[in-house]
């Protein structure tokens, strides 16, 4: 919501510099997201005269004119413009200025051989209008050496404001006023409404579809002549980003953003019958003035005639039915739509307006009287013509209502002790009615209020959440107990464990595009009122966002990529807490020995993996590395890990070509799922690690050599050579992979060092043979045998 302190000024009676009128509206929760004064990129430019123009000797489009700045001798400025001549008052831009629509800093050069000491400029060059075809022409009375924006006005400083979707009432210049006034910072003035005289009937309007539109007023102003708005409006219109467009349109827009209350005006004679407030029919099409078509269903309320649709209901207008140059005769619709159907018929539709923007917050339901009457007034006196009487169909919601508050609430639950009288004194300011038995009326631009608490919230911010005082808990005698919940815990040891191991935490959206979950199955959740498209979808896995993310930080430089992120994936039957882990890019530079720049892999995959699940307190030992890790992984270079065959913990590998091709990311990725919610639960002491008791005696190790079927695959030998014999096999691990000579076709040699820990005496040769023929034994039954 944008305005400026000179139109917030024809609402509040006030002395406030513009630093008191900011620092105020954020303390009374009203964030000022930024302010700019439009004219000091223009202060090098002033007002001058041009005294003579000649032909340019070396070129027959340009022209070498002698200039009045109001100060020193004429200047010589060569200029292309058509229109420039002897006798124009324009724009000068000086040497040093830099011209707002490119940036270009003005100096004195030679033109085609003659010196040029500046720029006369054209609305274009200087942001403040679509004019190119010639400069600025000003009145002849224009006082020259004026800096331009003390002549144009400009110097009025633009506010812009965030209104969050609960105060309605700020989207309007008016409502801003009204929370400045309670704060101390002025008075607000009584708002001005003088009815324009009446005659004859009003159009005939109707209502068939009184759940997304309860009231409908409309009035015919015969005879207007539509022109360009007056000056004073197009400077406020262009100072907050609005473009004037026509006086009829401009009013439109000017009281919407002046009072809140969004208007919309028809041209009578596009118009066939009455207007008809109903539901759309299957298939309808409009033509809404952004010059979009859209068809419609029976959910969207319009506004039709005799011939079809011309306006979507509280939106946008139809582009058929808009007001021209050649309008005569207007009818001035003032409503009142409901929030619901608005905002439901926006996300359908895919369409946005400042309309829409208020429609959908709620306006004032009692402002329709005065609303259609403030805009007749405008459109007769800048239009002229003569104004009908106003029809009314249907009744605007406007029941007052009340909630009994107690002044105490305001230290209970607002935590700051104000005074009942300054309390009511604020209540009443912002407009809310208080009775001597603190039954408060809530005015009818808040429909916010809903209770209570509310009014506390009003009473809170007014006086100032700053002067809340900061008080702590009273603490409980003893040690306090641990709050955070086992799952809490897990979660900051695997943050700290792979932000050791290098990987950078990232934070992403849990809700993701219809097609980024695509390629993971599609998302068993989605919004019915998205924020956009791109966040629709509740995210089946946390790698599209971390996939989002890699393909974000390839595209800025980005060589090397370690990023992991612990968070909800949401299936059909429930949310699940996960951890995903993406590595893409360089997984180290190439250096000076002469090595080339090595690439992440599957086995870069597995170790992320393994190590996580260590510090998660998973039996990592006992884990078996099955299968393919479905079809986002890319076959043969991904796995599980699991407990058992059904029991699966995590999944890692390369991530599928088709994959990357959808998040437009080249090379090899690899990933990492760790599925937290599947980890056995953790018994004891937590995290805490076991007392040291190193063995009284040294462990033994014994290689074993063995000739295995070429698809056995290693993990499940070594799983088996390791529970040959419990008590006294503590470890096994392959340490050779070999085929070729002396390996027979269809086999392979797989070499595995095993190591036996005695207890308390050494192991005889005995039990040393004794272990081996069990290694060999267990071996056996996996088609294994010893290589001689």
């Amino acid at each position: 919501m944008k305005f400026t302190l000179n139109w917030l000024k024809e609402h509040l009676d006030t002395t406030a510099s513009l630093d008191d009128v900011v620092e105020t509206l954020t303390r009374v929760g009203l964030e000022v997201e930024g302010v700019e004064n439009p004219g000091a990129k223009l202060a090098a430019f002033r007002v001058a005269k041009v005294l003579t123009a000649e032909r340019h000797p070396q070129a027959d489009k340009l022209q070498v004119l002698t200039v009045d700045t109001g100060e020193g001798p004429p200047l010589q400025v060569v200029c292309g413009a058509p229109n420039a001549r002897a006798g124009l008052v324009g724009v000068l831009g000086l040497p040093g200025a830099v011209v707002p629509a490119n940036g270009m800093v003005l100096k004195v050069a030679a033109v085609r051989g003659v010196e040029s000491n500046g720029m006369m400029c054209s609305t274009r060059e200087l942001e403040l209008g679509d004019d190119h075809d010639g400069i600025i022409e000003l009145p002849a009375d224009a006082p020259v050496g004026t800096p331009y924006p003390d002549y144009a006005g400009l110097n009025d400083a633009v506010i812009d404001v965030a209104i969050t979707p609960n105060r309605q009432d700020c989207m309007g210049v008016r409502g801003i006023a009204r929370d400045l006034a309670a704060a101390g910072l002025g008075t607000l003035k009584p708002l001005k409404v003088d009815p324009v005289p009446t005659s004859g009937a009003g159009p005939e309007v109707r209502i068939e579809a009184p759940e997304g539109c309860p009231a409908y007023f409309g009035q015919t102003v015969s005879g207007v002549t539509n022109g360009a708005s007056p000056d004073w409006m197009q400077r406020r219109l262009k100072a907050i980003g609005q473009r004037p467009i026509s006086a009829l349109v401009d009013i439109t827009n000017y009281v919407m953003i002046d009072l809140g209350r969004p208007l919309h005006v028809y041209d009578k004679a596009k118009l066939s019958g009455a207007l008809v407030v109903r539901k759309a029919r299957a298939g309808e099409q409009v033509l809404a003035l952004n010059e979009k078509t859209y068809t419609l269903d029976d959910s969207v309320t319009v506004i039709a005639d005799a011939e079809g649709v011309h306006d979507i209901g509280g939106i946008m207008g139809g582009e058929n039915t808009g007001v021209s140059e050649a309008t005569t005769d207007v009818v001035i619709e003032c409503a009142f739509f409901d929030p619901d159907h608005i905002a439901k018929t926006g996300q359908k539709l895919n369409l946005t307006s400042d309309a829409r923007s208020r429609f959908e917050r709620g306006v004032d339901p009692a402002f329709l009287e005065d609303g259609i009457a403030i805009a007749a007034r405008y459109v007769v006196d800048l239009c002229g013509g003569s104004a009908s009487e106003v029809t009314r169909a249907g009744q605007a919601p406007t029941e007052p209502r009340s909630t009994l508050y107690d002044p105490d609430l305001a230290a209970t639950l607002g935590g700051l002790v104000v005074p009942p009288d300054r309390q009511k004194a604020i209540l009443e300011s912002l407009g809310f009615l208080v009775d001597p038995s603190w039954n408060v009326t809530v005015p009818s631009w808040r429909r916010d209020v809903d209770g209570p608490a509310d009014l506390v919230e009003e009473v809170i911010r007014i006086e100032g959440i700053d002067k809340v005082p900061s008080t702590p808990l009273d603490r409980i005698p003893g040690v306090a107990r641990p709050t955070a919940t086992p799952e809490q815990k897990l979660e900051r040891k695997l943050r700290r464990t792979a932000a050791a191991r290098g990987l950078n935490e990232a934070v992403t959206w849990s809700f993701i595009s219809e097609k980024e979950a695509t390629p993971f199955g599609g998302g068993a959740w989605s919004l019915a009122n998205p924020i956009s498209e791109d966040l629709k979808v509740m995210r089946p896995s946390l790698l599209p966002g971390l996939l989002a993310a890699a393909e974000r930080n390839v595209k800025r430089g980005a060589s090397g990529i370690r990023l992991f992120e612990i968070g909800r994936r949401y299936l059909a039957d429930r949310e699940r807490l996960t951890l995903g882990v993406v590595l893409a890019g360089d997984r180290s530079a190439r250096g000076w020995q002469g090595g080339k720049a090595q690439r992440f892999g599957a086995y870069d995959a597995k170790a992320e993996a393994l190590a996580l699940l260590e510090a998660a307190g998973a039996p990592v030992a006992n884990l078996q590395v099955m299968g393919e890790a479905g079809e986002v992984y890319h076959p043969g270079q991904s796995a599980t890990l699991r407990l058992g065959p059904k029991t699966v913990l995590a999944a890692f590998g390369m991530v599928h070509p088709s994959v990357l091709k959808a998040f437009d990311l080249d090379g090899d990725v690899a990933a990492v799922e760790i599925y937290l919610d599947a980890l056995p639960a953790r018994r004891g002491t937590g995290f805490m690690r076991p007392a040291y008791t190193p063995p009284a005696l040294q462990a033994v190790t014994r290689d074993f050599a063995f000739l295995v079927p070429a698809e056995l695959a290693a993990g499940d030998l070594v799983r088996t050579v390791k529970g040959a014999d419990k008590a006294m096999i503590v470890d096994a691990r392959l340490f050779d992979i070999f085929t070729g000579t002396g390996v027979p076709e269809g086999q392979k040699s797989l070499a595995v060092e095993v190591t036996l820990q005695p207890g308390e005496k050494s192991f005889t040769d005995a039990e040393l043979k004794g272990v081996a023929d069990k290694v060999v034994a267990a071996a056996a039954k996996l088609g294994a045998s010893l290589r001689s």
